[in-house]
């Protein structure tokens, strides 16, 4: 009988170390040679996906939701405020709480969105008892869960606004465009007035400056909306109702200045001279402000303005100060709205508070009537004290950028008194390219050398260079 050697232990255990190690380094080689050539491995993409969030690749006007509110009463008198900024393309509601009038009727014109019935919100309570109580606040909140019970595809934001909200859609998408809609946002702003702001709420976004939920979480708040309705029966309006169940979900406000409620009457010129450097979003409350231009109804004016929305949306408003040494004189050009000269040397950051050209939205004066939110500066009572203003005329575009001209306006018998050259000068030309807002800083400009004393002066906006500080140079 033959029996099988078996070898020895210690040799086996030995045998198989060495085998193992061997196989070890192979693999361990192998990994590092892989992780070199491939480049998409798990770790690396999730950084890649990171970086693909611009504006450019992840969001675009296809991915926003307009929830609209209005009425049968209203709607006749303020759709020429939605026809401003509404497309064919957009996706949306507007939100009626019957069917309008054959006259009135939108569902087949392309300058308007769909018309949506609201449903009954009967059951609701509503104990609001001061002055200006409006049931219709219940309806009006609803319009978010009704919008998200739309179920559009691909969509990444609700926006929404009232009948009067005038929207710039492209600037709307640019500022949404900074944040993950993948998170929890809740995206608009206060009013400019401290007053209202104390009464409702410094944390909660106006509804008629327009605000912005991101897709994640207004499928959340459509689906506990109805719940918290029944604990704030005795709120005032439909923003206040929205906020509160906002904040029991435990969401805060993101603030972003270039949605306006414009809680203030009459002469807004201060506040459109004076936009914070961020894109114009919205505007509101149009029916209690004066037309905007001289000279046209203010209807025409807001037509006038979105001339230059339409060639250059994220320049709109946005502030340019020229220091002219040749004359001394200081340029303030609030770009595609007025240009104001003065004719003298003033330090930039006095030009930086809001002229209080408007008055205060409460009619009865308070001790807080006027105080907002932003620093102003008194206007001068006296007109021929004031800056020069020249307002924009007309706005063309080629492959170089645009071109804006301004024309002076101005009571004539302040003339007068104007310094000689300040005294002739009827029209401001400005050259710029279209603008990429990104960074936090405003742009630099130049003034076109005359070639002889007349009634024109050109400028030319440009970006700062790294060190460049604006001020009148000797």
């Amino acid at each position: 009988m033959s029996f099988l050697r078996i070898p020895h232990k210690k040799s086996l255990t030995s045998s198989a170390l060495r085998t193992l190690t061997l196989v070890f380094c192979l693999l361990f080689v192998l990994y590092i040679i892989v992780s070199l050539s491939v480049p998409h491995t798990l770790s690396d993409h999730r950084v890649w996906s990171k970086s693909l969030f611009t504006p450019s690749l992840l969001t675009s006007l296809d991915d926003v939701v307009f929830g609209i509110a209005s009425n049968t009463d209203d709607w006749h008198k303020r759709k020429h405020y939605v026809q401003l900024w509404w497309k064919p393309q957009f996706k949306g509601c507007l939100f009626l709480e019957k069917a309008p009038l054959k006259k009135d009727s939108l569902n087949s014109v392309d300058d308007f969105p769909p018309v949506c019935i609201s449903e009954d919100a009967s059951q609701f309570r509503y104990t609001y008892k001061h002055r200006g109580a409006l049931r219709s606040a219940i309806r009006v909140a609803r319009v978010v869960s009704e919008t998200v019970a739309l179920n559009h595809s691909n969509v990444k934001w609700y926006v929404f606004g009232d009948d009067d909200t005038i929207f710039i859609p492209e600037n709307l998408v640019k500022t949404l465009s900074k944040y993950d809609h993948n998170q929890w946002y809740y995206i608009g702003t206060n009013s400019e007035t401290w007053e209202q702001n104390d009464w409702f709420s410094h944390e909660m976004a106006f509804g008629g400056a327009g605000f912005a939920m991101s897709y994640p979480l207004a499928k959340v708040f459509a689906k506990v909306f109805d719940s918290c309705l029944v604990r704030y029966p005795h709120l005032y309006g439909s923003d206040a109702r929205i906020y509160s169940c906002l904040a029991e979900l435990g969401v805060v406000l993101t603030h972003e200045s270039g949605f306006h409620q414009f809680d203030v009457r009459g002469d807004v010129f201060g506040l459109l001279a004076a936009h914070p450097l961020k894109p114009l979003v919205s505007l509101h409350h149009m029916d209690y402000a004066q037309p905007i231009f001289p000279n046209m109804t203010a209807n025409q004016a807001l037509r006038h303005l979105f001339e230059a929305v339409k060639l250059d949306p994220a320049r709109v408003l946005q502030q340019t100060v020229c220091y002219d040494k040749w004359y001394t004189w200081t340029v303030l050009i609030s770009w595609g709205y007025a240009v104001q000269v003065f004719d003298r040397n003033v330090l930039l950051p006095d030009l930086l508070p809001v002229q209080q050209t408007f008055k205060p939205w409460k009619l009865g004066r308070t001790v807080y009537s006027n105080h907002f939110m932003f620093n102003t500066k008194e206007l001068p009572q006296d007109e021929c004290k004031r800056p020069m203003i020249f307002f924009l005329e007309n706005i063309s575009s080629s492959s170089g950028g645009t071109s804006s001209s301004y024309n002076r306006s101005i009571n004539e018998s302040c003339l007068e008194n104007s310094k000689s050259f300040l005294k002739d000068l009827v029209q401001i030309r400005v050259f710029s390219q279209k603008l990429d807002l990104e960074s936090q800083r405003r742009q630099c400009c130049d003034v076109i050398p005359p070639s002889s004393i007349g009634k024109r002066l050109d400028f030319t906006i440009r970006e700062c260079g790294e060190e460049e500080l604006v001020f009148m140079h000797a």
